[in-house]
């Protein structure tokens, strides 16, 4: 495991436009506030949590039933 510095998170970061723009078409704008609006948007996915949850879950029931 790397510490990483500010340069290459944001290398990092900006690697991920090929996945999430190009492979998976998310707005580029969702990618940005990845990066420049960091409390907002991880907050909100960390408050999504026990509903991520109860996703999972009702996911891999509905493997193990196939």
């Amino acid at each position: 495991v790397e510490e990483l510095t500010y340069k290459t998170k944001k290398r990092v970061h900006n690697l991920k436009y090929y996945t999430w723009i190009e492979q998976q078409g998310h707005d580029v704008e969702d990618l940005n506030a990845q990066w420049y609006d960091y409390d907002n948007y991880w907050g909100k996915l960390h408050q999504m949590t026990a509903e991520l949850d109860r996703l999972i879950v009702e996911f891999n029931k509905l493997i193990d039933e196939a």
